[in-house]
């Protein structure tokens, strides 16, 4: 089947993006509109010349096992190739009850996986080994790193047919997340970030100590930057679905403010002292600015 875009569609706009195909369709149209719109390919030349052995992962190109060293050892190994070693990257997506919110836009859940979708994309164009992570209480989807196409198509698969799920600590989740990434690796956190901050800056310190390097992407929506209501309105917990309060907006907008630009605040000091690259989004914002910021960053390492 072909798919073609109409010219007019609106590519700036996320929640218009969202409803016009599959998710694995619509983040290379996002891809391919911006390197075409910045004059660049994301495709570079491709070398085979031989760099190292690794263990298998299941998904890894069996034509790449190094048959010799299972004869010797039992254990399967691949050989990796300088194409495969441009870089290792983690797609850490949260499917937590919080990243459900929906305000007049698309929920942060599916602004988020369409960015983790339009990266991993990005990255296996650019020969580079690709892996997801999905989780909420717990972890629900683990892909090893590839750099195969079919990767791309497991993990826009695996995207497209997650939910949100129950409201869990990030820290906690994360404790069991960070040792499963073996080798150092960029790791790529897509999230709207709430938990408590020091419990959250543990974790974060756990991947730095590491030696990964870390790309935060926190996701926002503006109805939670900017509380914007003004008539009684119910609020809703994320997290205990009958859980309801009635309450005046007005009584709480300005201690809603300070707590959430008190905590925006606290998060960017934590990441900055870490040397985490962050990039804080709006579910408004177009995927071009995110894009451009993980090129950004890129670019800079590579200096």
């Amino acid at each position: 089947m072909s798919w073609h875009l109409d010219p007019n569609a609106p590519l700036h706009d996320p929640t218009a993006l969202a409803k016009f195909g599959r998710l694995d369709v619509v983040a290379r149209l996002i891809v391919e509109g911006y390197m075409i719109g910045q004059h660049k390919s994301p495709f570079k030349g491709s070398s085979v010349e031989f760099v190292e052995h690794r263990q298998y992962y299941p998904g890894d190109e069996i034509r790449h096992i190094d048959w010799r060293a299972y004869g010797k050892t039992g254990r399967y190994f691949v050989k990796e190739f300088e194409e495969e070693t441009n870089l290792r990257a983690y797609l850490v997506m949260d499917a937590s009850g919080s990243m459900a919110y929906q305000g007049k836009t698309l929920s942060k859940f599916h602004y988020g996986r369409l960015l983790a979708a339009a990266l991993g994309y990005l990255l296996i164009s650019q020969r580079d080994a690709v892996g997801l992570t999905i989780f909420d209480t717990k972890v629900r989807e683990r892909q090893e790193p590839a750099t195969s196409p079919r990767r791309f198509q497991q993990i826009a698969s695996a995207l497209e047919n997650t939910q949100p799920g129950q409201e869990t600590s990030l820290s906690k989740v994360f404790q069991s997340i960070v040792p499963t990434f073996k080798r150092r690796s960029l790791v790529i956190v897509i999230s709207d970030c709430f938990d408590n901050i020091d419990d959250l800056g543990i974790v974060l310190q756990q991947l730095r100590h590491a030696r990964h390097e870390v790309l935060l992407f926190q996701v926002i929506a503006p109805e939670e930057e900017e509380f914007p209501f003004t008539k009684p309105t119910q609020f809703r917990s994320l997290e205990l679905d009958s859980h309801r309060i009635l309450t005046d907006p007005h009584r709480l907008r300005q201690a809603y403010l300070d707590q959430f630009r008190k905590f925006q605040g606290q998060l960017q000091q934590l990441v900055g002292n870490l040397g985490i690259d962050y990039c804080k989004l709006s579910t408004t914002d177009p995927y071009d600015l995110a894009l451009g910021a993980f090129l950004d960053r890129r670019s800079r390492r590579k200096k």
